[in-house]
């Protein structure tokens, strides 16, 4: 994946500026982005609105006719059609439970009167959509002791035809009572992540509730093990959700991101090139255009020293996103999934063009690489990969192999195959989980990192792959391998895993030209999801 810092365009406003415990939310089918409150204007709160077009990559500040809210932080935002419903936060002194609603197309506010059993005053809660419910989940408020902070796992439903509250009776396993977490929809359930509890501790769990039969369930997850954490930002886009930043305590700020896979539920912490966000807290993030290239945004933040952030990043991420795949699929005729399998897999060849590369196959299962154009025969396996950077002894590759997005370097010890660079190579090496299911966390956790190796001999370079990466592919190549030849002969002991550079140079893709052994990682295997029984 790649990351890219948002350069403001000549003429236009200078945004939101420095804020964090702000909201941000893509509408319109993720055209506009707009931010909502937080703290940094003048060292206070504030309840401006600034719009961000993402077509033209300006931001401006609409003039917005009604009546607004009271300047806060730590209050949620959730987009309801072209609507944003903000409810809760803090005024600096005392946490809320008031509700507006911000109509996009006409630019007014208005205070919405409800009914029902309404949250207690709180803050550094979540609020997510689905259908038309709203589900607040969590928070921090105050006793009527004004010191004493309460902590809640309360679940809350707004009705957002009606304006109706209303406490829900869940039953399962819930979350324990927390703040600074994030939540995510799903299909028809909501996704709790980490978060920060009473008593200090900083958690990584994840918890699901069905919100058809408000069943909540933890869910095992394997893979590289998301670290505890609070603050930080969680984007959905399909099954997976990015979680980026958070903390623990003040020297330890994160700048990592982790994806979670919820068909699988195993993490990945993904390597990421380009300039990405430095280490940051209570953030935020959405999702704009999803339905082509899956990008998304980051914005805002506070760093280690308490200070506001005014940076905004894009995330590419390579991959685009259609609701309907979210259906369930057993419901459905074999005619209709096969028509969503066959919309799925032109979207996915669309994301590719000109440049073709080949690889055969010896009996020896060595592949030879070389550059082409045409088509391939039949009875072959195709998937598409592309060299994305060149460095000093090798190249950084991204492929895709029937649907799933794979990560490798190729490595080769003939200079003249690679182009001469001044430029180091430079590895950002990700923190392994100790494989526990520990997701608290008293103290910082100290991480270790694993041991990359990368064999190389003179006339066979390797190529290592690594599964559950993910990167935008703009110029792809398609490689052709002969299964029927290859599988039996793999040798798995000359491959080596290794993450791809995060800072390397452009590549020219027609000085490659090498003999490797190549390895492909098949993925995790599938894990059971929540219990849908009452």
């Amino acid at each position: 994946m790649r990351w890219e810092r948002v350069r403001q365009q000549v003429g236009s406003s200078s945004g939101p500026g420095k804020r964090w415990g702000h909201t941000c939310n893509a509408v319109k089918g993720g055209t506009f982005l707009y931010v909502f409150g937080g703290y940094g204007m003048d060292n206070r709160q504030t309840n401006q609105v600034h719009v961000f077009d993402a077509a033209k990559q300006i931001w401006t500040q609409p003039m917005i006719s009604g009546t607004p809210p009271p300047p806060r932080d730590s209050h949620s935002c959730t987009t309801v059609c072209d609507n944003l419903v903000v409810f809760g936060g803090t005024d600096g002194i005392k946490s809320l439970n008031d509700l507006y609603i911000l109509d996009t197309s006409s630019h007014t506010w208005k205070c919405q009167s409800v009914r029902g059993e309404a949250p207690a005053p709180r803050e550094g809660h979540t609020a997510t959509l689905v259908g038309k419910r709203l589900f607040v989940f969590g928070g921090c408020g105050k006793s009527s002791d004004v010191n004493d902070e309460i902590y809640y796992n309360d679940l809350y439903v707004l009705n957002t035809e009606t304006y109706v509250w209303k406490r829900a009776t869940t039953i399962g396993n819930p979350p324990s009572a927390r703040d600074s977490h994030t939540c995510s929809s799903w299909k028809n359930k909501i996704v709790v992540i980490g978060g920060e509890d009473g008593h200090d501790y900083y958690l990584s769990d994840v918890h699901i509730l069905d919100t058809d039969t408000f069943v909540w369930k933890e869910l095992n997850t394997s893979g590289q093990l998301l670290t505890p954490r609070a603050g930080h930002v969680t984007v959905s886009l399909g099954k997976n959700l990015y979680v980026f930043g958070g903390f623990t305590d003040a020297q330890n700020l994160y700048d990592d991101l982790y994806v979670l896979d919820l068909d699988t539920c195993v993490w990945s912490k993904v390597l990421t090139i380009g300039e990405g966000p430095s280490a940051r807290f209570s953030s935020t993030g959405a999702c704009l255009d999803p339905h082509r290239s899956g990008f998304l945004v980051f914005v805002g933040g506070c760093n280690k020293n308490l200070e506001a952030l005014d940076d905004m990043f894009y995330l590419h991420t390579g991959l685009g996103y259609d609701a309907r795949l979210d259906q369930n699929v057993g419901s459905m005729s074999l005619k209709k999934q096969l028509k969503l399998k066959c919309q799925e897999q032109s979207h996915a060849s669309s994301l590719y063009d000109k440049s073709l590369v080949g690889i055969s196959m010896d009996h020896q299962g060595v592949g030879s690489f070389g550059l082409k154009n045409g088509q391939f025969d039949q009875g072959k396996m195709m998937f598409q990969a592309k060299v994305t950077e060149r460095f000093p002894v090798g190249y950084s590759i991204e492929t895709m192999i029937n649907g799933k997005v794979l990560r490798g370097v190729l490595f080769s010890t003939k200079q003249s195959s690679v182009l001469a660079t001044d430029q180091s190579l430079s590895r950002r090496r990700p923190a392994m989980s100790n494989g526990d299911q520990d997701h608290s966390l008293k103290v910082p956790r100290t991480l270790s990192k694993d041991q990359t190796d990368a064999t190389e001999s003179k006339d066979s370079p390797s190529m290592g792959m690594e599964g559950g990466g993910i990167g935008l592919i703009s110029n792809p190549l398609d490689v052709n391998i002969n299964t029927e030849a290859v599988t039996p002969q793999l040798d798995m002991g000359n491959v080596s895993t290794a993450p791809p550079s995060s800072s390397v140079p452009e590549t020219d893709e027609a000085s490659l030209e090498s003999r490797n052994a190549v390895s492909i990682d098949v993925g995790a295997t599938n894990k059971t999801g929540p219990g849908e029984s009452s």
